[in-house]
């Protein structure tokens, strides 16, 4: 799938977005989730330098994801082009927990690392996230429901990008309401 600029929020209007592919594959002990992006150099930032640290400032890779085995909260796993990983669960944007690190520690990610060909940063990022991560003894047994988003808050051209359609006036991938069947 590709994601795509929600026309409504003014900070996708009148730039250069990036371009960004994703494929999703479901096995009984894990969901893997494989990202390739090309963004203009102005869209592209790298600052963060560990794990639960800020990620949606920098150019970010994000996972939302219905818990499964309680549809009242969601997990959120946020992935930097470096590799550092925010990831978090609760029932809203206000009352979220951060996985401890030997949760996040779990979670492989490997990296495409970032090369520039003219004013395009290349990059990708592949996440593997374990069943029981999200609390399920086997993924072939539970539907999920999510999104996938790219954004980068603090680049110098900052933008979102979403798989599926955020129907708000403002960006905010915070919103479970808009989760579609993976």
């Amino acid at each position: 799938m590709i994601l795509k600029p929600n026309p409504l929020w003014t900070p996708n209007q009148g730039i250069a977005l990036p371009t960004v592919l994703v494929n999703v594959s479901v096995a009984s002990d894990c969901l893997s989730v494989d990202f390739i992006v090309e963004e203009p150099i102005e869209c592209f930032r790298a600052e963060v330098t560990e794990d639960n640290g800020r990620s949606w400032e920098d150019s970010c890779v994000e996972i939302f994801l219905q818990d499964p085995s309680n549809t009242g909260a969601y997990f959120n796993f946020e992935t930097t082009s470096r590799g550092f990983m925010l990831a978090a669960h609760g029932p809203d944007r206000e009352h979220r927990q951060t996985l401890p690190t030997t949760s996040i520690a779990k979670i492989r990610r490997t990296k495409q690392t970032a090369s520039v060909v003219g004013d395009l940063v290349c990059w990708g990022m592949r996440i593997d996230i374990p069943a029981e991560i999200l609390g399920v003894p086997n993924l072939g047994e539970v539907r999920l429901r999510g999104n996938f988003y790219k954004c980068a808050d603090k680049a110098k051209t900052p933008h979102y990008l979403s798989a599926f359609p955020i129907k708000t006036e403002r960006p905010d991938f915070h919103r479970p309401e808009f989760f579609n069947e993976i």
